[in-house]
């Protein structure tokens, strides 16, 4: 967490600001006072998958004068809320999150909220917003979220709730969105900063402003100095406390977009955090008068050195002497440091099970608790494997990174509350480097979590040396089916099926095995797949992790009893493999994010039955994506009475960028068409 620049700093540097300038603009919303139009249902019809819309949202920071004595920020907000549908209900609940730090809290006050509806006779009533409704939710050792459910609330209810955020926190000014995942008919938010205060303004998305206002103006202050002694020795003397008023600048900022559209989950998006339309303000300097420019910013160094020196980050990694017999005996058995690595990182998986993400980058309880209760935090399990890899005479240091749904790292702005994982890195001789992670009981040494892939993390290698390192990952997501099948008079299907799940969905099967057991999960196999029948079934490589995760299958498969005698109209490709198009959406403005590069194959040989011939065939085929991107091919070679069909899908890349997204929505488009031709067999005369 950034360090907590307050306003007692104003104290210091001896005066205090009493007031400040309003906002000329008229404010967008009155709380209080629905406008008739908001109940009219019809105007909302443009987007049709929308369960609610924010009528408007308006937000307003300035400073002000505090209790205490010093400067702090005010953040007014409003919001008034459209609910469509019964799945829009969620849009009626509010919630709101406080920093605190020791004694000192932000203050939330002036909540109130009302729901409004129309009574049979078109008179509009309202609820108002109980205090029983308001709970605290403690997240973390700094941050509290206030809940709140408004009441009443029904299809065509319209909703709003108002509050006020003062905060003695000047790095903690309210970052603003202007999207979200309903629709937003009117978003504006204002900024008042006075010439003391430099932010960094950082703005990301890609819904258009539709005002843009920046206005400076003259503003007096009152500065009052406190009193008290000045001079030394025999010619101290006691000045008294005064008041001047001074001429200070402060800059005005309007934004405004209209009509904003919902920005949902799509697949293969790391989180919708990454792509909304936003401002964030990040403080940089204080500027007080008659003072020199002092810089807040922080530093990766600075980032670097601290957490280093907290004993719950750095001070784990000088823990791991505890467990010298164990690592001794590791160094003994395996002199190849990538074998000793890789039994390193096996003791620490299979002896410490993960909780979850914790604290994020910091030990809960320390290292060697989690190792003696054999479970931990991810950063208890990855720093006791760094600080065990390091006694085992291997150069490894913290990777600290942001996981795919938490949201991406700006590399240019060193925000330690940007990061929320921490994974180990290895160096290896002949230059070879491995990031390593034992949280996943399942994964082999070297295989990232799929929720770590998320762009660059920082390596941490010193106090004053540090490197951003790629998330990326040798392994694939790998799925291979082959098939021997035998085809009857009446369509149907029987042979054997080996289904073979490696690399990311190797991993993802294996969790999926372990926690139903064998039973349950070919049921859930056989729900996913309509009409499967299997006899007789058996796995092959749960234990070797390194290998494909097998499952042998003696399968039958219903035809269509719908077909005309004589005539068989034969989907292999579908009646193993019911696979629809991911990318339903026309356009895509954020890219395709994959995580890892992906290859699907399927090989079957069918039998065909006697007295039957091909009549007609899909032809063979082959689509590639621009730049080597991926490719698939399709072919049906006959053997004699047989039918040899190959299906496979590669993907290149793992990443493919927004306007990359018209061939990748037309690959997925040809590729699944081509899979749902029919082949067609007669019976001969």
């Amino acid at each position: 967490m950034a360090q907590p620049i307050r306003s007692r700093l104003a104290l210091a540097a001896g005066f205090s600001l009493l007031s400040l300038t309003a906002f000329g603009q008229a404010e967008p919303i009155k709380f209080g006072k629905p406008d008739p139009k908001d109940f009219d249902k019809a105007s909302f019809a443009a987007d049709s998958a929308a369960n609610a819309v924010i009528l408007c949202d308006y937000g307003r920071s300035h400073f002000e004068m505090g209790s205490k004595g010093g400067l702090v920020v005010v953040y007014e907000h409003i919001r008034r809320i459209k609910i469509l549908k019964k799945g829009g209900y969620d849009w009626a609940d509010g919630d709101v999150l406080l920093y605190h730090k020791g004694g000192d809290a932000e203050k939330l006050s002036s909540l109130r909220g009302f729901t409004y509806n129309v009574g049979p006779g078109g008179e509009i009533t309202k609820d108002k917003l109980d205090s029983d409704a308001v709970f605290s939710e403690e997240l973390d050792a700094n941050h509290t979220r206030r809940k709140f459910t408004l009441p009443n609330v029904h299809e065509g209810s319209v909703v709003e709730y108002a509050y006020t955020i003062t905060s003695d926190y000047w790095f903690n000014f309210q970052d603003w969105n202007f999207q979200h995942g309903i629709p937003v008919r009117w978003s504006e938010y204002r900024a008042s900063i006075p010439e003391y205060f430099d932010y960094k303004l950082l703005w990301q998305g890609y819904e258009p402003l539709a005002v843009q206002e920046r206005t400076t103006g003259s503003t007096q202050f009152s500065i009052r100095s406190e009193g008290g002694w000045a001079g030394g020795g025999f010619n101290t003397t006691r000045v008294a406390a005064s008041t001047q008023t001074v001429t200070a600048q402060v800059t005005n900022y309007r934004w405004v977009t209209k009509n904003t559209p919902a920005l949902r989950p799509e697949p293969f998006m790391t989180t919708p955090r990454d792509f909304v339309t936003r401002i964030d303000f990040e403080l940089a300097g204080l500027k007080w008068p008659n003072a020199a420019y002092q810089n807040v910013s922080g530093t990766w160094g600075k980032m670097q050195r601290d957490l280093l020196n907290d004993e719950e980050f750095g001070g784990q990694l000088r823990r791991g002497g505890f467990l010298k017999p164990q690592v001794t005996a590791a160094i003994a058995q395996y002199p190849n440091e990538a074998e000793r690595a890789a039994a390193i990182h096996a003791l620490v998986r299979d002896n410490v099970a993960c909780t979850g993400l914790g604290r994020g980058l910091w030990s809960k309880d320390g290292v060697r608790k989690a190792w003696e209760q054999h479970r931990g935090t991810a950063a208890d399990v990855n720093l006791l494997l760094i600080a065990l890899l390091r006694e085992a005479g291997l150069k490894a240091n913290p990777v600290i990174l942001s996981t795919r749904e938490h949201g991406r790292v700006d590399t240019n702005f060193p925000l330690l509350s940007r990061f929320n994982y921490v994974v180990a890195h290895v160096q290896l001789p002949d230059s070879q480097q491995v990031l390593v992670d034992a949280t996943e009981s399942q994964a082999p040494f070297g295989m990232l979590p799929a929720a770590c892939l998320s762009g660059q993390g920082r390596m941490i290698m010193s106090e004053d040396a540090g490197a951003w390192v790629p998330l990326s990952s040798p392994h694939r997501y790998v799925h291979f089916r082959s098939a021997k099948l035998t085809l009857d008079e009446r369509g149907n299907l029987a042979g054997t099926l080996r289904d073979e799940q490696g690399g990311y969905l190797g991993l993802h099967q294996r969790d999926e095995l372990r926690q139903q057991g064998e039973k349950k999960y070919v049921e859930g196999l056989l729900k996913q797949q309509s009409g499967w029948k299997v006899d007789k079934y058996a796995f092959q490589n749960t234990k070797e992790l390194g290998k494909p995760l097998m499952l042998d299958m003696d399968l039958r498969v219903p035809g269509d009893a719908e077909q005309p005698l004589g005539t068989i109209y034969l989907n292999v490709m579908h009646a193993l493999n019911e696979a629809t198009n991911p990318f339903l959406q026309p356009e895509r403005r954020f890219p395709v994010d994959f995580g890892s590069r992906r290859e699907e194959t399927s090989m079957v040989t069918v039998t065909l039955p006697a007295g039957y011939v091909v009549e007609e065939l899909p032809k063979n085929a082959v689509v590639e994506l621009p730049e080597g991107g991926g490719r698939f091919l399709f072919s049906i070679t006959p053997v004699g009475n047989t039918l040899q069909i190959t299906s496979r899908m590669t993907l290149n890349r793992s990443l493919f960028l927004a306007d990359e997204y018209p061939h990748l929505r037309q690959f997925y488009t040809l590729m699944l068409a081509k899979q749902a031709e029919k082949i067609v067999l007669k019976r001969k005369s």
